[in-house]
């Protein structure tokens, strides 16, 4: 097959999902999280995926967000809708519902419970790509593992035509990248996300985009323009001051949504910082440090101009 690369590279955040305090999603928030992370450089935008929340929002919630996403960019950038479900079925609904919306390109982890039975995965994501004539992007995530076999990602992206992306997010995720790069011949668009305490690994060995939440695009984009350029020492120190925040943000995903949040509401986008239950509360401790961090994002985007 002669594929080529599917060009969106840079950086391309999950967006947050916004509530009030009445546990409602507020869709002028998610509108101005939208303006917030186009004007600071994003190059596109997932949602909703699990930094959305997106296993606390109803189906019909998650259509109606989407739509609210894609009305508001209006075609500024791409504009990639998470799918992922609990079946084949339910994510098909949601990917035929995109494509109606004129979404650029779908999401897709499989179901937990198919673990790495190839057999399921292969099915999984032929019924996707086969349903939609959209590309097709591959949520490789992994908490404690290696993911999906890379012979099966291989066999995958020469049998269906609309898969052209992957986002691997297994532990460790930088191996990985190299390995599928090598493997795909650099054909297989290459993105990293929950590994962005590893970005400068994840620069190095080449990767095409960062797919990290939605609250410090600015910062995440001068340190792969640095890196881009060949500055890698201004690169270098730009992300170890960044480090501190990600170190403390990224010790578990609960703790990711909770901080990030607060920083949306320190810069005037998202009225609240309410989350959905069940999730891992922040406790006094937490909570100072996290105020503490909070002002270091504040100041390191006043740094950059």
């Amino acid at each position: 097959m002669g594929k080529t690369r599917y060009v969106l590279d840079g950086i391309v955040p999950i967006l947050q999902t916004p509530f009030g305090e009445d546990g409602r999603v507020d869709p002028l928030s998610l509108h101005r999280l939208v303006d917030h992370v186009i004007q600071a450089g994003a190059v596109g935008v997932i949602y909703p995926a699990v930094a959305s929340e997106v296993h606390k929002l109803t189906p019909a919630e998650r259509q109606d967000t989407v739509e609210v996403v894609l009305d508001h960019v209006r075609g500024r950038v791409p504009v990639i809708v998470g799918v992922s479900t609990g079946s084949a079925e339910e994510s098909l609904t949601l990917a035929r519902h995109a494509q109606a919306r004129r979404a650029t390109g779908i999401l897709a982890q499989a179901p937990e419970a198919m673990g790495t039975d190839s057999g399921q995965l292969r099915a999984y994501f032929r019924t996707l790509a086969r349903g939609v004539d959209l590309p097709l992007m591959i949520q490789d995530l992994d908490w404690r593992g290696g993911g999906m076999d890379l012979a099966l990602i291989c066999e995958l992206f020469e049998e269906l035509p609309t898969f052209r992306g992957i986002k691997v997010e297994t532990a460790p995720a930088g191996p990985k990248y190299s390995r599928i790069l090598a493997a795909t011949g650099g054909r297989l668009h290459v993105s990293g996300g929950w590994a962005v305490t590893q970005m400068l690994d994840g620069l190095e060995r080449g990767v095409h985009a960062l797919m990290p939440e939605g609250s410090m695009v600015a910062i995440y984009r001068a340190i792969m323009a640095r890196h881009r350029a060949g500055d890698r020492e201004g690169a270098r120190h730009l992300f170890e001051r960044l480090l501190p925040i990600l170190a403390f943000a990224n010790q578990h995903i609960d703790i990711s949504i909770q901080f990030f949040k607060r920083v949306l509401v320190a810069k005037g986008v998202f009225r609240t910082h309410a989350v959905r239950e069940p999730i891992l509360r922040f406790d006094d401790v937490q909570q100072r440090i996290a105020t503490s961090l909070v002002g270091r994002v504040l100041e390191l985007e006043r740094s950059l101009g």
